[in-house]
């Protein structure tokens, strides 16, 4: 199972230089799991840069992955690797989301660099 992080669907949809290595998993939704917060995330900046229309075209394409709510006991979790790494909220709440399905996450953001089973691609 896969988890791109919100920097790693920002990168795609802008086609940015690293959208490259985030292919893998975005091209195989039927193991790709995507934390809501990401939808907000995602959602959120796109709305802002490019308008409602294209924000909800992300949206639409992120919902093939088998999207994930938060509930109270991945909340939980969510604090205690928050407080364990150092986390901010939406990361902790991605990272708990991987941990109850054991997936990998993608991603650009340096907050996840030294976390186990993460697939870290500095930003260009």
């Amino acid at each position: 199972m896969n988890i791109v992080d919100s920097s790693g669907w920002l990168a795609y949809f802008a086609d940015e230089p690293n959208a490259k290595h985030f292919l893998v998993p975005l091209n195989n939704p039927g193991s790709l799991v995507v934390p809501a917060i990401t939808l907000y995330e995602v959602f959120k900046v796109i709305l802002r840069e490019s308008g409602e229309n294209e924000a909800l075209q992300a949206v639409v394409a992120m919902r093939k992955g088998k999207v994930v709510d938060v509930d109270a006991s991945l909340a939980l979790v969510a604090a205690k690797l928050s407080l364990e790494y150092q986390l901010p909220m939406a990361d902790s709440i991605i990272l708990a989301t991987a941990h109850e399905f054991k997936a990998t996450i993608w991603t650009q953001d340096v907050d996840f660099k030294n976390i186990g089973k993460v697939k870290y691609f500095p930003k260009k």
